[in-house]
């Protein structure tokens, strides 16, 4: 009441509830008395209501809080009202503010610091207080201080240490301090008490507060890309990952392979979950979308339905939403290109492609092939760079180009439907296809050098556990469907482990068990697409390393040896040489 003398006690925090309204609920309830009561309860209260029920039959009153806006009264957490934007990790909105929507962190990496765990600590096994040169005496007595206060051998190899030692060495302490005591050259002891920082956060602290270049270079050479802790790996801020439709954050859905998206896509629309073997109903059970929810998504899950199925027709069922545009191949790049511009519907055009088919099983052939059908059906034309025999048969119209490469080329030799081609005597692509000439299988196999290196429990992106052996001194082909996980298999795993074994690569292979066998190669060379050269101005005369005794060569001649000219005075990279 009011009229009562209100007593607050001045050093306390207080809430001051007003009684807006009491009622019973009950089927005649005049709705309107219920809507004026909320909405004087929140405006008094700023847009917070509480609503008590009374328990009946001994049961205790349940108090139930409501807010208009985006914010939790119990733990403080408010967010601004859900935009696109926020789903982005391209803005300030939604990327998460650790890694600012990169996913992942340079940190210290504990198997850069201890690359050998047969090694003890005594033995070296800490890497970049080993290299420390002059330093190492006081980082000796820093780890002998903490393995007689912690009662571990600094003789036992790490691999064979208690965790929770291996734990303090490389992070620390926790705050708790230990004894030190440290010997200098001239037999003097000090002693004293500290909190050891361990390895791995005073490496960090040193790489963020140092000026001088040399030392950051140096711990660089000990640092990897982690996922970062906050996000761990998601690039979006904890709020927007928090947002669920029928149980799964933007994130889980673009984890998912294009052929999962659409199932999901499928459910949203009927809210009945697809069953599968590598896809149980999601527990606890997931509410479907009601009435509302499904009128606001109908016309948003049409424009999803649609983009996905143009890259599903491409053979693109298996890529990943989230994959990472460096990761595609060109042939992969080119079916997504080619994926947008069926969803544009243009007429009148000339498409040009240039071996869309790389990379592809021939199982994903036919669906590529059907595309191009498409896009030529609809009123363009397709012009298409191509060496694929299903896609030469498929053409309406072949030019053949020969009749050999280079200097040998450069001449017309047929064009026509596919018949034409066959017929010509002297087209060198229709002796194959005609079967005139063909590829023989050989008739015997290289047995190799009866060694080899074998791969255990490989189990990166869609492996599922996989073990395989490499027969070494042979050819080796890797095949399967398009997404079977072949590039992850030899890429992801096995050239990213014989290089952080033989050359030390910051790059972290992919999950698996074990790689066996490496002690019978002694390098591991990585051909790939990428560019040649670090320069626009590389060629195959500077990369191949040919160019410098041409460089030397011409440096002899009586014209330049008259100027003192020296080889590089005819390089195009340096001044003096270069136009």
């Amino acid at each position: 009441d009011l009229a009562d003398e209100i007593k607050l006690h001045k050093n306390r925090w207080h809430d001051i509830q007003v009684v807006v309204d009491r009622l019973i609920v009950r089927p005649d309830t005049e709705t309107g008395r219920l809507t004026e009561s909320v909405e004087t309860a929140l405006r008094l209260a700023g847009g917070t209501m509480l609503v008590t029920v009374l328990g009946r039959d001994g049961e205790d009153d349940r108090d139930i809080v409501y807010s208009e806006k985006f914010a939790c009264v119990h733990c403080d957490i408010s967010i601004a009202e859900l935009e696109p934007r926020n789903f982005s990790f391209n803005t300030p909105y939604g990327a998460c503010p650790t890694c600012t929507g990169l996913g992942f962190r340079l940190e210290v990496d504990p198997d850069l610091v201890i690359q050998d765990k047969s090694l003890s600590l005594s033995g070296g096994a800490i890497v970049p207080w080993v290299s420390a040169g002059a330093n190492s005496p006081w980082y000796a007595s820093m780890l002998e201080s903490v393995s007689e206060h912690y009662g571990f051998s600094m003789d036992t190899p790490v691999r064979d240490m208690d965790p929770e030692h291996l734990k303090v060495i490389l992070y620390g302490s926790g705050g708790k301090k230990v004894p030190v005591a440290h010997t200098t050259q001239k037999g003097r002891v000090y002693r004293w008490s500290t909190a050891f920082d361990g390895v791995i956060p005073s490496m960090e602290r040193r790489h963020q507060q140092t000026e001088s270049e040399s030392v950051r270079d140096d711990i660089a050479r000990y640092m990897s890309q982690r996922p970062c802790a906050t996000c761990n790996g998601d690039r979006l801020k904890p709020e927007v990952i928090a947002v669920t439709v029928l149980g799964m954050s933007i994130m889980d859905v673009t984890r998912q392979s294009v052929e999962k998206a659409l199932q999901w896509v499928e459910t949203c629309k009927t809210s009945v979950w697809p069953k599968s073997a590598d896809r149980p109903e999601p527990e606890p059970a997931v509410e479907p979308l009601n009435e509302r929810e499904s009128a606001i998504a109908e016309q948003i899950m049409k424009e999803i339905e649609a983009r996905m199925g143009f890259l599903e027709r491409v053979g693109l069922d298996y890529l990943t939403l989230d994959r990472s545009a460096g990761t595609l191949s060109g042939g992969e790049g080119q079916r997504i290109r080619l994926a947008t511009q069926i969803g544009s519907g243009l007429m009148g055009v000339l498409y040009v492609c240039d071996e869309p088919s790389v990379g592809l099983h021939p199982a994903d052939n036919d669906r590529l092939i059907e595309t191009l059908k498409r896009l030529r059906d609809v009123g363009n034309t397709v012009l298409i760079v191509e060496h694929d025999e299903a896609v030469m048969r498929a053409s309406d119209h072949i030019i053949d180009l020969g009749p050999g490469a280079g200097e040998h080329g450069g001449h017309v030799i047929a064009q026509g439907p596919i018949t034409e081609i066959e017929a010509s005597e002297q087209s060198v692509t229709g002796s194959y296809l005609s079967g005139r000439k063909s590829i023989s299988v050989p008739d015997e196999r290289r047995p190799g050098n009866g060694k080899s290196i074998s791969v255990t429990g490989a189990r990166e992106n869609n492996l599922k556990d996989v073990s395989i052996s490499v027969p070494l001194g042979s050819l080796v082909c890797v095949t399967g469907v398009s997404g079977s996980g072949k590039s992850t298999l030899v890429n992801e795993i096995i050239s990213k482990k014989l290089a952080q074994h033989f050359y030390r690569a910051k790059d972290r292979p992919g999950a698996h068990d074990d790689v066996l066998g490496l002690e019978h190669i002694d390098k591991v060379i990585d051909i790939d697409q990428s560019p040649i050269g670090r320069t626009p101005r590389s060629n195959p005369a500077t990369y191949t390393g040919v160019f410098a005794p041409i460089r030397e060569l011409f440096a002899t001649m009586p014209e330049a040896r008259a100027r003192g000219y020296k080889p590089g005075r005819f390089s195009f990279n340096v001044k003096g040489g270069r136009c």
